[in-house]
C-alpha cells in the first residue's frame, strides 16, 4: 500500500497543533484568573482568595510547562513538513514568530519564576504585578500567533517576487483584514474555557460536599466570567462570521452545507448532513426550517450562498468544515445554557445546592477545550486547499520528505504526547484529589518527573 507523504505531512502537524492548542487556551484563561483572583485578595485580605490562586497556580504552571514544550515542536515541523511553506512565506512569517518569543515568551519566562516561587519573597504587590506580567504575555503570545495565522488566512502588505513573498508595509502584514476580529474571538474562547475550567471543579466539591467555602467562590467566580463572555462570544462569533463570509466565502459556504448557488428561500439552518463532493449535493440533510435566514442573513426570507460558487478545485471538504462547526456552535449554545441557568439560579438562591446544575457544570469543565479544538479545525480545514488563502496550497508547501519518515515521527510524536497528557491529567487529578487547604504556598522542587508524580509525593500534605 502506497502512503501519500502529502497526507501525512498534514496529519502529523494537525495532531501536533491540535495537541498544542489545548494548553495555551488554558494557559491564557488561568493566568487572567489568577491575576483578578490576586487583585481581589490584595483589595479585600480575604484568605480564600489567596487559597484559589495558590490551587489554581499550581494547574496553570503545568500547563504552562507542557505548552511551551509542545510549541517548540511547531516551528521545527515548518521547516521539516513544509520546507516550501518556510522558503516562500519564512520573509513575513518568521519575523513574528520571532518577535512573539523576543516579546510575549520573554516576558512570561522573566516574571515565571516570581509567579511560582516569590510569593513569601518579594512582596504582594510585586508578586502581583508578576502575575500581571505573565497574563499579559500570553495575551501578547495569543496576538503575535493569531497575527500570523491569520496573515494565512487573509494575507496583505506583500508581494510575490520569483516565487517568495517580499514584504510591502509591515503594519498590513501585522494588522491584516482578519486579525482584528480573530483575535478576540479566540481571547474570549480561552477565558471561557478557564471560566469553565473553575466552575467545573468547584462544582465538584460543591457535590462531594469537601471544601465547601472554595467551591462556592470558585463557582459564583466561575459562572460570572462564564455569563459575561458568552454573551460578549455571540456578538464577537456574529462579526467574525461576516468578515469571513467576505474574505473567506468558500469556508463559511462548507460551513452552513449548502452546495446550490443560492438556497431555497427561506433557507433551513442544517444541523445533520451526508456531503456528496464529487455530486456537489448532499445525499441527506437535516435542519431547522427559517433558522437559516433568520441567524445567517438576519431575515425571515434570506437566501444563502452555497459551495457550488466556489470552483471545485478550491472548495474544502464539506464535511470537515461542516461538523467542526457544528460541533463548536453546538458546545457553544450548551454553554450559553449553563450561563443563563446559573444567572437564574444566583437570583434564587440556589446555584451552589441544584445538584442537576452542579451535575451539568462537572460535564462541561473541559467544553472550552472542544470548542476551541473544533473552531481551530474549522479555520484550518475551510482554509483548504491553501495554506497561504490565493497564493500557496498546501499541497505545493509540503517537503519532498519519504512518508516512511513521516510515518515514523508521527508514530513517535503520538507516544511522546500521549505520556504528556497521561502525566498532566494525573497530576491535575491528584492535585485536585489533595484539595486547596493543602495546596502548595509556593512551586515544590522534587528533583525529578518521575519523583514529581510518585503518590508519595503527590499525595504529600504539606505542614501547616
Amino acid at each position: 500500500m502506497t502512503i501519500d507523504s502529502e497526507l501525512l505531512a498534514r496529519v502529523q502537524f494537525a495532531f501536533t497543533v491540535s495537541f498544542h492548542i489545548i494548553f495555551p487556551t488554558m494557559s491564557i484563561g488561568l493566568a487572567a484568573f489568577l491575576a483578578i483572583v490576586e487583585g481581589l485578595w490584595l483589595k479585600t485580605k480575604d484568605p480564600l482568595y489567596l487559597q484559589i490562586y495558590r490551587f489554581w497556580l499550581g494547574i496553570f504552571a503545568m500547563g504552562f510547562g507542557v505548552g511551551v514544550v509542545t510549541g517548540i515542536v511547531l516551528s521545527f515541523e515548518f521547516g521539516l513538513g513544509f520546507a516550501r511553506f518556510g522558503q516562500m512565506a519564512g520573509p513575513a512569517i518568521g519575523p513574528m514568530i520571532a518577535l512573539e518569543v523576543l516579546t510575549s515568551f520573554f516576558l512570561e519566562a522573566g516574571f515565571l519564576g516570581i509567579m511560582l516561587f516569590g510569593l513569601n519573597r518579594v512582596g504582594p504587590r510585586l508578586h502581583f504585578f508578576a502575575t500581571c506580567m505573565v497574563a499579559l504575555g500570553t495575551v501578547l503570545s495569543a496576538s503575535w500567533i493569531l497575527s500570523a495565522n491569520s496573515w494565512m488566512q487573509s494575507p496583505d502588505g506583500v508581494s510575490i517576487e520569483n516565487g517568495r513573498v517580499v514584504v510591502t508595509d509591515w503594519i498590513r502584514v501585522i494588522v491584516n483584514p482578519s486579525w482584528l476580529y480573530r483575535l478576540p474571538h479566540m481571547l474570549a474562547a480561552a477565558y471561557i474555557t478557564g471560566s469553565f475550567l473553575i466552575g467545573g471543579v468547584g462544582a465538584w466539591y460543591l457535590l462531594r460536599g469537601e471544601h465547601l467555602e472554595f467551591g462556592r467562590r470558585t463557582v459564583s467566580l466561575g459562572t460570572a466570567f462564564a455569563a459575561v463572555l458568552i454573551a460578549c462570544q455571540v456578538f464577537l462569533g456574529d462579526i467574525l462570521y461576516g468578515k469571513m463570509l467576505e474574505l473567506q466565502p468558500s469556508k463559511m459556504q462548507a460551513a452552513e452545507g449548502f452546495w446550490e448557488k443560492k438556497s431555497e428561500s427561506p433557507a433551513p439552518y442544517y444541523w445533520i448532513i451526508v456531503p456528496d463532493q464529487a455530486k456537489q449535493r448532499n445525499r441527506f440533510a437535516l435542519g431547522i426550517p427559517y433558522l437559516g435566514s433568520i441567524w445567517l442573513t438576519h431575515s425571515l426570507n434570506g437566501q444563502v450562498e452555497g459551495l457550488s460558487n466556489t470552483p471545485v478545485e478550491r472548495q474544502p471538504y464539506m464535511g470537515i468544515v461542516f461538523y467542526g462547526f457544528r460541533v463548536m456552535y453546538g458546545t457553544a449554545i450548551l454553554m450559553f445554557g449553563i450561563a443563563v441557568a446559573s444567572l437564574w439560579l444566583r437570583y434564587l438562591g440556589g446555584l451552589y445546592t441544584t445538584r442537576w446544575f452542579l451535575w451539568a457544570l462537572v460535564a462541561m469543565t473541559p467544553s472550552g477545550i472542544f470548542a476551541t479544538l473544533a473552531g481551530w479545525y474549522v479555520a484550518e480545514t475551510g482554509r483548504q486547499p491553501w495554506v497561504i488563502w490565493g497564493i500557496l496550497r498546501t499541497a505545493d508547501a509540503v517537503s519532498p520528505v519519504p512518508a516512511n519518515v513521516l510515518l515514523s515521527t508521527m508514530i513517535a510524536f503520538v507516544c511522546i504526547y500521549a505520556l504528556f497528557m497521561a502525566a498532566f491529567l494525573v497530576f491535575t487529578a491528584r492535585f485536585i484529589r489533595r484539595g486547596p487547604k493543602h495546596a502548595p504556598e509556593y512551586a515544590e522542587p522534587t528533583g525529578s518527573l518521575k519523583r514529581a508524580l510518585s503518590p508519595a509525593v503527590m499525595n504529600t500534605v504539606p505542614a501547616e
